[in-house]
């Protein structure tokens, strides 16, 4: 594993400010794409279930703008997992991204179709927790978009970093 400095907290929260998942990945470097950390097979991460090891190892892409983020994992993860959240903040030194997940999830397994999980979950909490109708806009308007970039077309060929950009960095940790 190439290890770079420093190593960034991941803190992704509910939009009540409850824990959603936290961890500690290394920064791989960046990119047109955004910024690049990598996740180690076994890593500690937490939630409100408590704290578990990481099953595989990942790459997370943090956009420098958007209301998303992209996990790329190792086999036998999803090939791409995309949390719809808040434009992800980062502190100023970059030792720390946080969000909100905004629980749309949109996956690409591997061999399988693309497809949005937890839509339920999304209405359910945007009427508990009220969220504002230009967060519920943001959040629909990213997964629409999401669903069709991430989706590989008839020619196996796909959109970047969707289609091949992630493989690089997450060579970088496996």
């Amino acid at each position: 594993m190439v290890r770079k400095s420093p190593d960034v907290l991941v803190d992704v929260r509910k939009y009540d400010g409850g824990l959603s998942a936290r961890w500690t990945a290394v920064r791989l470097g960046e990119d047109e794409h955004g910024v690049w950390s990598g996740t180690a097979r076994r890593v500690p991460v937490g939630s409100s279930d408590g704290e578990r090891p990481s099953r595989f190892a990942y790459v997370v892409l943090v956009p420098r703008d958007g209301w998303w983020t992209a996990t790329f994992c190792a086999d036998p993860g999803p090939e791409v997992y995309c949390d719809v959240c808040t434009v992800p903040d980062r502190n100023a030194d970059g030792t720390a991204v946080s969000m909100v997940d905004l629980d749309l999830d949109v996956v690409r397994p591997r061999g399988g179709p693309t497809h949005v999980e937890d839509e339920d979950q999304f209405e359910e909490r945007r009427m508990r927790y009220g969220y504002p109708d230009g967060v519920v806009e943001a959040a629909r308007r990213t997964c629409e978009w999401l669903t069709e970039t991430v989706s590989r077309r008839d020619d196996g060929a796909g959109v970047e970093p969707f289609a091949s950009a992630y493989r690089h960095w997450l060579g970088l940790i496996e």
